[in-house]
């Protein structure tokens, strides 16, 4: 399974960027899928995540409020709609898929795939 992130870009604080993620295959048992952000020299963290089934999503506190998740599990397609970006907001944004619940994935655990990064820079 190949997991292709896109979106990224430059663009202003203030501004508005949306990242898609698609899964080039069925993921058999997929149940949540997220976004993980590194910043350079910094650790990978957590953004964001949905679950298919029950239907949840869930933020890091640093996003909440300005960044939405949504997704299509048909197309096993998630986005990341980003809004009012900070230059903290600068990194690059992964995707990832996993058979674990949301609450799993949240704490950073339980990945089974790993997409392609696509990077975001905010530009003060």
């Amino acid at each position: 399974v190949q997991l292709q992130a896109s979106g990224g870009g430059l663009v202003q604080a203030g501004g508005s960027l949306r990242l898609s993620c698609a899964a080039s295959a069925r993921t058999y048992r997929i149940s949540t899928m997220a976004w993980f952000r590194q910043a350079s020299g910094e650790d990978r963290e957590f953004v964001s995540a949905i679950s298919w089934r029950p239907s949840l999503t869930t933020y890091s506190d640093s996003v909440k409020g300005r960044f939405t998740t949504s997704g299509d599990s048909a197309k096993n397609t998630i986005y990341l709609q980003m809004n009012s970006l900070k230059p903290e907001d600068t990194a690059t944004y992964y995707c990832i898929a996993s058979r674990s619940p949301l609450s799993v994935v949240a704490k950073g655990a339980g990945v089974n795939y790993w997409g392609s990064g696509t990077l975001v820079t905010v530009s003060s």
